[in-house]
Formats: C-alpha cells, structure tokens, sequence
C-alpha cells in the first residue's frame, strides 16, 4: 500500500518507521476542520473521471472514487452538516460541456446516504468547470457572511475558462472564514512517456487548483489510492475527536 502523501506533516508523520496505517490514522487525528460549520463537497464528474490504461490508471477513477465515497462519508456525515455540487456531466440538455455544474443538495444533517447515491449514479462526461462550481459551493455557504468548509475532490485542471486562482484571492478577500481543501486524486501531467517506470513528473503531477487551498488556509492533498483518498477525506472533512 501506499503511503499517504500529505504536503503538510504532523511531527509524528515524520517518525522514522511509522507504517502506513498509523500514518492514515494519525492523518485523521491531526483534521482541524470545525465540524460545527457547514461544509460543501465539489466533487469532479468530468469526462476525465472514466480515464484509464494510457494514464497508469488501472481501472476508471471514477470506480475507486466511488469506493472511497461509501466507507468515508457514513463516518463524516455523523458529525457535520454537508452539501454536495458535481461538475462534468451537462444536465441541461443543451450540449454545453462546461454547463454541468449540478447543486444536488446544500448542507444538511446526515447526508451520507445523498452523497453515497449521487455519486454512485455518476456517470463522468464533459468538461471541468472547477472553479464556477467552486464559485457556486462558496455562495451557498453565503461565505461572505458565516464561516465554511469546501472540499473540492478534482483529477486535474480548469478546462472551462475560469480563473481559478483570481477566485481563491476573491474568496480570501472577501470569505476570511471559508476555507477550501484541494484533494487531487490521480492527477496527471500534461505529457506521458511510454518509456517512462515509477514515479516521474506525469503521474506526480499537481492540479493547477491547489491556489484554492494555498489562498485560503486549506491543505493540497495528493492521492493515489482508495486508501488515500479516504484518509484525506478524513482529514478535510472529519472532526478530530471522531478517529
């Protein structure tokens, strides 16, 4: 398995010897998400998503997400009040490929059953509008009013026009309270070699929108793996007394 690659580490992530499991844990422990604020999950459905066998994806990142979804958010859920948005698929009907930006519900009590149906139905296509729908989560928040938590879960970059790091000062500027935490799931780079082995600067890439994170107090999480992505949900999402 993996290790958890975080950017910032606890003292006791920096022990010599630790193994992955503590390290996941300890991930959760050290969360500081105010879980008596409400949160927004921006979740990537994009086309991207479905991606696999060129990439050094073995099956469709939609697949693991979808796992990492159903033993997570039953956990979180329990402690928090949380919302939802999904970006990709086009539900207007209109053929636009960065219209699909879908609010399936705001912050409410006990929303692990929501989340885990909505994302289970989703069927990734079109482009990656990140940044509106991360526009669209802060104002539900009424982030210029009232503290809040957005977690944006992306495989990649803006493909829509949006100005991703004009948004994260804005939101800085304007929602002091509001903090946005990037986890980047499977990111690649913008060039594969095929005679490339382990770790290169393709698949360790980062997305563009970790100046979401960086602007507004929040953490960049990398993440490979269904382990992973379910430790940084964890840590972005979950309250620190519940692991």
């Amino acid at each position: 398995m993996r290790r958890f690659l975080i950017r910032v580490q606890s003292a006791g992530q920096r022990a010599v010897g630790i193994s992955t499991a503590v390290c996941m844990t300890l991930s959760a422990s050290f969360a500081h998400a105010d879980c008596s604020t409400d949160a927004m999950i921006v979740f990537d459905g994009s086309g991207s998503m479905a991606e696999m066998g060129f990439n050094q994806i073995d099956e469709p990142r939609i697949f693991e997400a979808r796992r990492a979804v159903r033993q997570v958010m039953p956990q979180i859920a329990l402690n928090r009040r949380i919302g939802l948005i999904v970006y990709g698929p086009d539900t207007s009907g209109q053929g636009d490929q960065c219209s699909g930006i879908d609010l399936k519900f705001p912050p409410r009590a006990n929303a692990a059953g929501l989340v885990v149906e909505a994302i289970n139905a989703l069927e990734p296509e079109g482009q990656t509008a990140l940044t509106e729908a991360v526009n669209q989560a802060a104002q539900v928040l009424d982030y210029t009013k009232k503290p809040g938590t957005i977690v944006l879960v992306t495989d990649g970059k803006e493909t829509c026009g949006g100005q991703t790091c004009a948004l994260a000062a804005e939101l800085a500027a304007s929602g002091p309270a509001t903090t946005v935490h990037v986890i980047g799931f499977k990111v690649r780079g913008a060039h594969f070699g095929w005679q490339s082995q382990g770790q290169t600067s393709y698949n360790t890439a980062t997305s563009a929108a970790k100046c979401l994170a960086t602007r507004t107090g929040g953490e960049y999480v990398s993440t490979e793996t269904v382990e992973e992505l379910i430790a940084a949900m964890q840590r972005t999402l979950g309250c620190a007394l519940l692991y």
